[in-house]
């Protein structure tokens, strides 16, 4: 029986280790999810002004449309008057 002493405490030591890299493992794993969780809500953050910019410039081309539809029915306006009074009066 003596014998078992030193492979007991040899086993004992790798055991030691084993639970020490798996400690090692589990605050390795903790940490990759806590960067995981922050990559995920920076792109949030960023999809989130995206879509904010994105609504920005639909809304500008839409007020820029208009002021041209605007624009073209004033020019139509004034051709249609001009052609009315004939070239000699705009002179």
């Amino acid at each position: 029986m003596p014998e078992t002493g030193p492979l007991t405490r040899s086993m004992d030591k790798q055991f030691e280790k084993l639970f020490a890299m798996m400690a090692e493992m589990k605050a390795g794993q903790e940490g990759l999810e806590r960067k995981m969780e922050a990559g995920q809500e920076e792109m949030r953050v960023a999809q989130a002004g995206l879509e904010q910019k994105l609504e920005a410039g639909q809304e500008e081309m839409r007020s820029g449309q208009e002021r041209m539809e605007k624009g073209q029915e004033e020019m139509k306006g004034l051709i249609g008057r001009s052609k009315e009074r004939g070239p000699e009066e705009d002179r």
